[in-house]
């Protein structure tokens, strides 16, 4: 990992669409669909999300996938010279151009690195800090999985993201889903706004969303993460099915078990697993672990584990931390 530090007045910034292009093709620079790059060059849009992360002058703000260095700025001003912005951009060729913008503002640091392959505690120094991010949609589930299960976790999150996958996360019953669940259990999520297509270069063909995630201490020690999200899997491994069903099979459990843990929750078995409420799972749970139902033979890929991966999708819940 290449670490640069900017050697104060902040750069200043194209405003139209038009003189981001300019600058794309002066870089030689094609954004990159592998690499999910939809920059965004809305001012609006960006004092909404500076906003929304209610970054304080002084704070540690970590930002991912800085691009070309728009809400880097407004992040370095939010913070002030006694704050301090990490930027983590994966993309070498920007990683060698943000600096020369950034030069004369030391509390800018530009990282050179693949975000799920950096400890945090070595980008902010074991301060508290919270993260800002415009995340290539494809690393989203896999993001907040880093960052919520981490030992050195953000105070709070605030992210772009697909709309559909915001709306997910903030869902209720009977609308609950394995990422719903999997972010509630570390915190409090709210969608803030609805951001065009138009607000980014190149256009996404989808429409965006600003997210914000305050976090709480998780809902369960560490040691029983594990435990907790088999059982929420296995439930949603088959959600079609009623949950008594789901859980037999997923869990490859003796139904009379399941039937017990169930009644001992208080979850009538014929439900469906987006029906249930998060207190719910945390309650089956407890009387999973009670009864002895076991959950390491809960068939699927685990959940909770934190690893930092993207491989975070099944057949029946499309996106999952």
């Amino acid at each position: 990992m290449e670490i640069r530090d900017s050697p104060v007045s902040l750069p200043i910034m194209p405003r139209r669409a038009n003189e981001w292009k300019t600058v794309l093709r002066e870089l030689g620079i094609t954004p990159s669909r592998q690499l999910g790059q939809n920059f965004l060059v809305d001012m609006d849009v960006l004092a909404d999300i500076v906003a929304t992360a209610g970054v304080n002058v002084g704070e540690t703000v970590v930002e991912v996938g800085p691009g070309l260095g728009v809400l880097t700025a407004e992040l370095a001003t939010a913070v002030g010279p006694t704050g301090h912005v990490v930027a983590v951009e994966l993309d070498r060729r920007l990683a060698a151009y943000l600096p020369t913008q950034f030069v004369n503002i030391p509390h800018v640091r530009i990282v050179s690195a693949d975000i799920l392959r950096t400890d945090p505690l070595e980008l902010t120094g074991g301060t508290s800090y919270v993260v800002v991010a415009n995340l290539p949609y494809k690393i989203t589930s896999a993001a907040f999985r880093f960052f919520l299960e981490h030992p050195h976790p953000p105070e709070r999150l605030t992210t772009l993201v697909q709309r559909e996958v915001a709306e997910r996360i903030v869902a209720v019953p009977p609308e609950m889903s394995v990422l719903a669940i999997s972010v509630q259990f570390f915190g409090t999520p709210q969608l803030v706004r609805t951001v065009p297509p138009e607000a980014f270069v190149p256009r996404p063909a989808v429409t965006s969303a600003v997210l914000t995630i305050a976090r709480h201490e998780p809902l369960l020690p560490r040691a029983q993460w594990r435990g907790f999200f088999a059982l929420v899997q296995a439930g949603f491994g088959a959600k079609r099915k009623q949950l008594h069903n789901s859980l037999t099979d997923r869990l490859r459990a003796p139904r009379e078990a399941v039937d017990t843990a169930l009644a001992a929750a208080g979850v009538d078995g014929i439900r469906r697993a987006q029906t249930l409420t998060l207190d719910e799972w945390l309650a089956l749970y407890a009387a999973c672990t009670a009864v002895g139902v076991p959950l390491d033979g809960a068939m699927g890929r685990r959940v909770g584990e934190g690893q930092g991966d993207d491989a975070d999708t099944n057949a029946d819940d499309d996106i999952g931390l």
